[in-house]
């Protein structure tokens, strides 16, 4: 293959829970090879022999028709199930197997065997956190509610479009953060200044900022040939912002080439904010 040519390959992420963890680190992996075009399938809660035999058809079914082996990922506890797996045509990655060995040696005692542990709820008090912090993102969305903004650890700001609200989600879903998020308007940006309710808050406020070619293509998704996704109202809008961060000495992040979990974690390293579960 000519470096830079493109071509496709096959994936699956199998496991005998949701498949969250072997999707997560397998995207991490495979997003090292921007040159492939992967194509995913998320085959969870495979528990049984009988359920991987399936699995096994479908792998080998995908080889006879593709010709190259599938990459197969997978965190599989039960021994017994993993070998079933392993007897596809298709390279198989272990997430689990050999990690799970090697701290069994270390720390001189045998794992629990337990399917689906990665994600059960162990701790009721961190998983409630998650929970009523989510429930604290939605119904602070958007700036829609400001009275409880004495009960946010952060309040993200930006134009609108420019990724609060699924930051703010991320944000409270994974780690338990009480986040709020409210859109500056152009009447906000015309005064130059923040509107009252954020200057109550102004210790709490983390700007989200993006380029404008990328806040037009957003924003023209909803709102095709519109004043709202023009270039130069995109613009203005940005630089005012920008000039408001600067001014206010409010920390802001450019998002425009960071998925939501970069986002979420440079978010926590420059405020210092504390993971209220982990």
């Amino acid at each position: 293959m000519h470096q830079g040519q493109q071509f496709e390959r096959s994936v699956f992420f199998v496991s005998d829970g949701t498949a969250i963890t072997a999707e997560t680190l397998g995207h991490s992996l495979l997003a090292q090879f921007p040159n492939v075009k992967f194509n995913v399938r998320i085959i969870p809660y495979i528990s049984s022999e009988e359920a991987a035999l399936k699995v096994v058809e479908e792998i080998n079914a995908c080889y006879h028709e593709e010709g190259e082996l599938p990459l197969v990922f997978d965190t599989l506890v039960d021994a017994n199930v993993r070998d079933v797996i392993n007897t596809a045509n298709a390279v198989n990655l272990d997430v689990f197997e050999g990690m799970i060995s090697k701290l069994e040696q270390e720390l001189k005692t045998a794992p629990t065997k337990l399917i689906g542990q990665t994600h059960a709820v162990t701790n009721t008090e961190h998983y409630k956190a998650r929970i009523d912090a989510v429930h604290f993102a939605l119904d602070n969305d958007d700036g829609a509610r400001t009275r409880h903004y004495d009960k946010a650890d952060i309040i993200l700001i930006g134009v609108s479009r420019s990724g609060k609200t699924p930051t703010a989600i991320y944000l409270s879903l994974q780690f338990g953060i009480r986040v709020a998020n409210y859109p500056l308007t152009e009447e906000d940006l015309d005064d130059n200044r923040l509107p009252k309710v954020l200057r109550d808050h102004k210790k709490k406020l983390f700007g989200l900022m993006i380029d404008p070619d990328r806040l037009v293509a957003i924003r023209t998704e909803r709102k095709a040939g519109s004043r709202y996704a023009s270039y130069s109202q995109c613009q203005m809008e940005l630089r005012a912002i920008e000039g408001i961060f600067i001014s206010e000495g409010i920390p802001f992040l450019n998002v425009t080439e960071m998925s939501i979990e970069e986002i979420s974690t440079r978010i926590l390293q420059i405020t210092g904010l504390n993971r209220r579960v982990s």
